[in-house]
């Protein structure tokens, strides 16, 4: 006899919410995965092409299903929508597409959650994962002089691949993995100019060596105290990549833990390296407005690339949908919790996907979930 009349929602069909569900059918707790586009892994779909996990197919798969070993090492972003797709078949997985949850309120008895979706829709909760990802609404700085700008704007989460840009001059904006990727492939791709604008120089890592991957090294790490880890990481630096100041790209003067601490991921090479040392992709200062149809960098340089390409990263984009629940954002839209801890004025809700660790963020996802599936099901036994 069914004992629980109302699902467990998780809002969002990525990795992140499949791996919830699916911890959760596993514990026998009904989970309804609800995805505002037409399938599962959408912002896999809608990544560049050149894209691979930078962590290991061992590292990277979620509860219940190995990544088959014929993606390989590093698996391509086709692969990973081929993996979500498997995965949300292969664990029956109930799943409710074209469906977006625009706000989620704790009923009215303070028994479970009531969720206001498109087209009208009420859903009754007995629980909430929040699953929405990481990688959700585009930053695009509003850059002084932008809107005047002649030439073509877009933000990375629009760039596809180089062939549109072949024979171009292009200024990539930002030098996290997305913008020293994308410059790369312009790069290979034919572009005729590529420049990527530095604000703060990375941390690189190789991504992997003598067949040691790097996520590894995150994995093992991650529990160590900062200045450690910073120390060690400095020492690793120096012995596997090259002194990049002559080219413009400086060594790091703050530790790379303490930069992770901070939000920020060590780039992990994949091409960077060799495409400035060989003048491919030249770093430039950081970008600061639009003047009279050009770029102004912040050294004063002035420059008329064709397309600006910002690779400024996302916003998590949580306060319309939870920004009105005391407690359970900080000062920056970030879930105060995540895991299986539920905010302490809220219980009953769960978060998944917001953070971006150097162990891997689909480990991370996996580990979420198997935490959730066991704390949501005592918060369902304990509720009044």
């Amino acid at each position: 006899m069914n004992t629980q009349p109302r699902p467990v929602y998780v809002i969002g069909g990525g990795p992140g919410g499949l791996a919830v569900a699916a911890a959760l059918r596993a514990r026998g707790v009904r989970a309804v995965v609800v995805e505002k586009s037409d399938a599962v892994g959408a912002s896999w779909r809608r990544h560049y092409d050149r894209l691979h996990l930078h962590t290991t197919r061992r590292l990277s798969a979620l509860p219940g299903l190995s990544i088959p070993r014929r993606f390989g090492r590093w698996v391509s972003r086709d692969d990973v929508v081929r993996y979500l797709e498997k995965y949300a078949e292969f664990h029956e997985l109930e799943l409710v597409t074209g469906v977006e949850v625009t706000r989620v309120e704790q009923a009215p008895d303070g028994d479970g959650w009531i969720l206001h979706a498109s087209g009208g829709r009420e859903l009754t909760a007995a629980a909430v994962v929040v699953a929405t990802g990481f990688n959700h609404t585009p930053a695009l700085p509003d850059w002084p002089g932008r809107d005047a700008y002649g030439g073509r704007l877009l933000h990375a989460a629009d760039y596809r691949d180089p062939a549109p840009y072949a024979g171009q001059d292009v200024l990539v904006v930002g030098v996290g993995n997305t913008g020293a990727e994308i410059a790369v492939d312009l790069a290979e791709g034919g572009a005729a100019r590529v420049r990527l604008a530095v604000r703060t120089a990375p941390h690189i890592v190789r991504r992997s060596t003598a067949g040691w991957p790097a996520q590894r090294t995150g994995i093992l790490v991650r529990r160590l105290p900062v200045r450690l880890v910073d120390r060690l990481g400095a020492l690793v630096a120096k012995a596997s990549v090259p002194d990049l100041t002559a080219y413009g790209l400086p060594r790091p003067t703050s530790g790379l833990y303490s930069r992770v601490r901070e939000g920020a991921i060590p780039v992990q090479d994949v091409g960077l390296i060799d495409a400035v040392r060989k003048g491919k992709v030249e770093p430039v200062a950081a970008l600061e407005r639009f003047e009279n149809g050009d770029a102004i960098l912040a050294d004063g340089t002035r420059i008329t690339p064709d397309t600006v390409i910002a690779a400024t990263g996302y916003r998590r984009a949580l306060e319309g949908l939870v920004g009105h629940l005391d407690g359970v954002l900080d000062d920056r839209g970030r879930p105060r919790t995540h895991g299986g801890q539920s905010p302490k004025n809220a219980p009953g809700l769960y978060f998944t996907g917001y953070t971006n660790p150097i162990s891997g963020m689909f480990r991370e996802m996996a580990l979420d979930a198997q935490k959730i599936a066991r704390s949501l099901p005592r918060h369902l036994h304990t509720r009044p």
